[in-house]
């Protein structure tokens, strides 16, 4: 069990039930960042009273430094100040909740140093997923999943000797909030219809990609890289009730199935507590009482983005970074409602075919095509 943590994004849907979670638990909080929301962050430090708390800008830094003046607390901002908390001495774990390629250099400074990683920034191992492993591997860090699917395959996979007795890793996905619409519906969705996720209360973005099934296709190239499976042997069904988190097939035909009710409190607790289980506040699940439980298979015709994240993975390279900062910026447009929904993979996939592509890059390469990506897709909205 950990002793001390640095929550990346702690004013964030994951950073505040992480912090829920440590509340009830002997854990100290060593750093905590935020990006602009300077009131909730001034509380939280006056509650877990961190060493070092981080903003996104310097304005966002300066208001926050007025708020605690009288608190024996450093404030920091930017990327660098991601980092430092990244790298705290006094923690041993670091729980990586931001959102986007922002996370990346931080997660790697904190595997460098040796901290355990709760591990709930997809983008990490979506664009740098090589990389990211095979530094850990090096500096014999622990990275634990805290999304919900992972975090159910990781559990699966603890009584798993073997990784040749896996047949296959299976996804689960609710399939957003427009699984019953028609394609020729999709067309005409707004933006407050994509936040309407039926079984989880997450961030915009997150949702928005759920709406879309990128989430899902996001998450296969993180399985794959954090399994060290081919994308072959990852697949997705559709789950609409969130109960079975995922499941892993083995050799023999058996199926290992974690299940539980939609709450992220459960998996972030165990990323804090691994190898050892504690109490959890989160309900118990009523197996008399949750209904039936069924699984279909994704349409990727309706969202094509799930298949374009499945090219992407086989094509290896600098191409997923390309697809998910291409995706960053169309969300964010999306979000700002100046294109349309089925726009986001137009874009997405605009981007993929025409950035450059490189087979084996480096850290520097993938964060060329990240911004690449972004330019791309802003160009084309500027045509």
């Amino acid at each position: 069990m950990v002793k001390c943590v640095s929550i990346l994004g702690s004013t964030g849907s994951i950073g505040r039930q992480s912090l829920d979670i440590i509340s009830r638990m002997d854990v100290k909080v060593a750093a905590l960042t935020a990006g602009t929301s300077v009131e909730l962050m001034a509380q939280q430090c006056r509650q877990f009273l961190p060493e070092l708390a981080v903003m996104a800008s310097e304005e966002a830094a300066n208001a926050l430094s007025e708020q605690i003046h009288d608190l024996p607390i450093r404030v920091s901002w930017g990327q660098e100040g991601l980092i430092q908390a990244a790298v705290i001495d006094s923690a041993d774990c670091v729980i990586t909740a931001v959102v986007g390629m922002v996370g990346l250099k931080p997660t790697l400074a904190a595997i460098r140093a040796g901290k355990r990683i709760g591990l709930a920034n997809k983008e990490t191992l979506v664009c740098a997923g090589e990389l990211v492993m095979a530094e850990a591997e090096k500096y014999g860090t622990e990275i634990i999943p805290v999304d919900s699917e992972h975090s159910a395959i990781y559990q699966c996979l603890m009584g798993v000797k073997d990784p040749k007795e896996i047949k296959r890793l299976i996804l689960t996905c609710s399939g957003g909030p427009f699984f019953a619409l028609e394609k020729e519906q999709l067309k005409t969705v707004t933006k407050a219809d994509a936040l309407k996720h039926p079984n989880w209360k997450m961030g915009a973005k997150i949702t928005i990609d759920c709406a879309t099934l990128m989430n899902k296709g996001l998450e296969v190239i993180e399985a794959m890289r954090l399994y060290r499976l081919p994308v072959e042997q990852v697949d997705v069904v559709i789950h609409r009730q969130s109960i079975v988190h995922s499941m892993v097939e083995l050799v023999d035909g058996a199926v290992m199935a974690q299940m539980g009710a939609p709450d992220m409190r459960l998996p972030i607790q165990l990323a804090l507590t691994y190898p050892e289980r504690t109490v959890c506040p989160v309900d118990p699940l009523d197996l008399c009482k949750c209904g039936a439980l069924t699984f279909c298979e994704p349409d990727t015709e309706k969202f094509p983005c799930l298949a374009l994240a499945r090219r992407c993975a086989k094509m290896g390279g600098t191409a997923c970074a390309v697809m998910n900062g291409a995706n960053e910026e169309a969300v964010a447009l999306f979000l700002d409602d100046k294109i349309g929904f089925y726009d986001i993979y137009d874009l997405v996939s605009r981007a993929v075919e025409e950035v450059p592509h490189v087979e084996e890059p480096t850290l520097e390469d993938i964060l060329e095509a990240d911004r690449l990506a972004r330019a791309c897709v802003r160009d084309h909205i500027r045509a």
